[in-house]
């Protein structure tokens, strides 16, 4: 018999079911829920018992009385302490979640009895320790030759991973996560091989480890994560052999050398390439394939040169590609403006030049949210062409809230993230949001007049056109954006009068158009009359508040002082109010991340950038 209860109402009832076998009472919300299901303590049919989630505060020893358990849900639920010996009476456990609970070593020695265990999750517990004192990986693992699954993750292990481990579950091992841990290194001989032969998930990312990269010399895993350690040496062509990988995340390490040709073709099925944070060099592989099912690229901040390859053109179904940060020496690549589902195209700080041609068709970039080209040497005029083709930046979303996000058949979920300077400072977009529309042309040579089709992007926030050689006036219509939140013009020549339209915008948090040539009053109104001198710094032909130049009668702005006045620059303070609170919506929304350039501290702090939602379950017996 097989039963599933969800609900809040009180399901002691249940305890009268004497053949119960499986039953799952996760993420409920019961009323001392400890002692109000002690009831389940009688069923001692049950096989399959799931209470994550339901905060019950202290171990239930009913449990012991259901030695037919073979998989245990207890994920969640505030349990601290030792785990208790006597959960050794459970013998036929094969799956066994302790997660997110704050257990502390040692674990009991009675462990050793649980010999059945194929999946052991002790994920983002206490289990902290050293290695002398055998804490830091518990000992009884050593002697689970039928693991199938085994996560430590999120638990501050110190000390070298040790040798024993390798010689743990050989052939039936496929699932292995040490993650954010305070590893060290590996305790064997350099390189390390991985000894698994149907492994297909490691992550040992955020972790301590030195050394060169584990190999991995099978070809049935899917997903190798070392992200964010000290790792170092070049890339081994054994990488090339793994020909079944979907996600492969070596950035934030200190890895060197020139990339292997065969990242762009080894794997039909690669979905996810990071790379980003380390220090090679030579050219990006030329040999990006027909048919990839490659989603996400991220070569960023690393000393990679040459031309953008044009074979990324073959990448049909690509929605990232982050290569700022290197010596890329190229003109712009009209031809990625081909590819119908890039959404964020970060190419910062390279050496490009040369002016950006025009499109030769309609269909340029029709799903562009985002776009940073700062920090270049392009020159001519702002492609005004291929404004009127970013058809995704033209709506104002307002449907439900969304992140970028893909995953593999395992159904691991990847968050697309992403640095860039918005609001006059460095942020990391832990996750990038439907909302999320960004235009950054700053730092570069670009000349002319701002084009009008800006306008049109009336889904733009956050606008950065600073430190170019641009001329003549702000274009009125500028104030059509109306879900603008950052307007950077500052460090060209612009002149005239600030557009008294740009008042419109009134979830404008950012304003600078500071060492320009403008001349006349400051409109004032709505946001208008929270920005300070630094907006306006560096010429002295603007007047009014905020500086201390007070306008002639002929430089007062208009503003009528009919109450039921149409115009659209009669705003009272209520409509301040709605422009700081759709700011402050807007900013939650989408869950910025402020930091400085201290970006390890960033990291420390709040974790990694890139994000991964497991979804472990299933695999195996599915």
């Amino acid at each position: 018999m097989s039963n599933c209860f969800s609900g809040q109402q009180d399901p002691s009832s249940l305890g009268n079911l004497n053949q119960l076998n499986y039953l799952d009472l996760s993420f409920n919300n019961f009323s001392r829920p400890s002692s109000s299901l002690s009831w389940i303590g009688k069923n001692t049919k049950l096989a399959h018992l799931g209470i994550s989630g339901i905060n019950i505060g202290e171990f239930p020893f009913w449990l012991m009385n259901l030695n037919k358990l073979s998989t245990l849900y207890l994920s969640s639920n505030q349990l601290s302490g030792h785990i208790p010996s006597q959960i050794c009476n459970l013998t036929q456990l094969n799956d066994l979640d302790l997660s997110s609970n704050q257990f502390q070593l040692p674990i009991p020695s009675s462990f050793l009895e649980l010999n059945n265990l194929e999946t052991l999750d002790l994920s983002s517990n206490n289990l902290s320790g050293t290695m002398e004192l055998e804490m830091s990986f518990p000992d009884f693992l050593r002697y689970q030759d039928q693991l199938d699954e085994l996560d430590l993750s999120s638990n501050n292990i110190s000390g070298q991973i040790p040798g024993w481990l390798f010689n743990l579950s050989i052939g039936s091992l496929t699932y292995l996560n040490l993650s954010q841990n305070l590893l060290t290194g590996f305790d064997q001989q350099q390189p390390v091989v991985l000894p698994w032969t149907s492994l297909y998930f490691l992550d040992l990312s955020f972790n301590k480890l030195q050394g060169p990269l584990p190999i991995s010399p099978i070809s049935t895993i899917e997903v190798y994560l070392v992200s964010n350690n000290n790792l170092s040496g070049e890339l081994s062509p054994w990488i090339c052999k793994l020909n079944s990988l979907q996600a492969l995340d070596l950035s934030h390490n200190s890895l060197s050398g020139k990339l292997p040709q065969c990242l762009g073709n080894f794997s039909h099925g690669l979905l996810m390439l990071n790379l980003q944070n380390n220090k090679f060099r030579g050219s990006i592989p030329q040999t990006f394939m027909n048919g990839t099912e490659l989603r996400m690229i991220d070569l960023s901040n690393n000393m990679l040169g040459g031309k953008i390859p044009r074979s990324l053109a073959n990448c049909t179904v690509l929605e990232f590609l982050d290569l700022g940060n290197n010596k890329i020496n190229d003109t712009f690549p009209t031809w990625i403006g081909n590819l119908p589902n890039l959404v964020v195209l970060n190419l910062q700080s390279n050496k490009l030049y040369g002016a950006i041609e025009e499109p030769k068709s309609d269909f340029k970039f029709p799903k562009l949210q985002i776009i940073d080209l700062s920090h270049n040497r392009f020159t001519g005029k702002l492609p005004s062409n291929y404004f009127a083709c970013w058809n995704a930046m033209k709506v104002v979303n307002a449907s439900q809230l969304a992140y970028m996000m893909k995953s593999t058949s395992d159904r691991v979920f990847y968050d697309y993230s992403l640095r860039m300077v918005n609001k006059g400072i460095e942020i990391e977009y832990e996750k990038i949001s439907n909302m999320l529309m960004s235009i950054c042309l700053s730092n570069n040579r670009f000349e002319g007049e701002i084009p009008a089709s800006i306008s049109i992007l009336q889904g733009l926030r956050y606008l950065n056109l600073s430190n170019n050689n641009l001329v003549s006036g702000i274009p009125p219509s500028l104030g059509n954006l109306t879900v603008l939140e950052s307007l950077d013009l500052s460090n060209n020549n612009l002149s005239r009068e600030i557009p008294p339209q740009l008042v419109k915008l009134t979830p404008l948090a950012f304003f600078n158009v500071s060492y320009n040539n403008f001349t006349g009053p400051i409109p004032h109104g709505a946001q208008f009359d929270t920005f300070n001198n630094m907006s306006y710094e560096g010429k002295p032909g603007l007047c009014g508040p905020p500086l201390s130049r007070k306008c002639g009668n002929s430089e007062l702005p208009h503003k009528e002082d009919d109450e039921g006045s149409e115009s659209p620059f009669a705003f009272d303070w209520k409509v301040v109010a709605i422009g700081y609170a759709s700011g402050l919506v807007i900013g939650v929304v989408l869950g910025h991340i402020f930091c400085t350039k201290k970006y390890e501290w960033f990291i420390k702090i709040f974790g990694m950038p890139l994000k991964i939602i497991e979804r472990k379950r299933g695999r195996r017996r599915n």
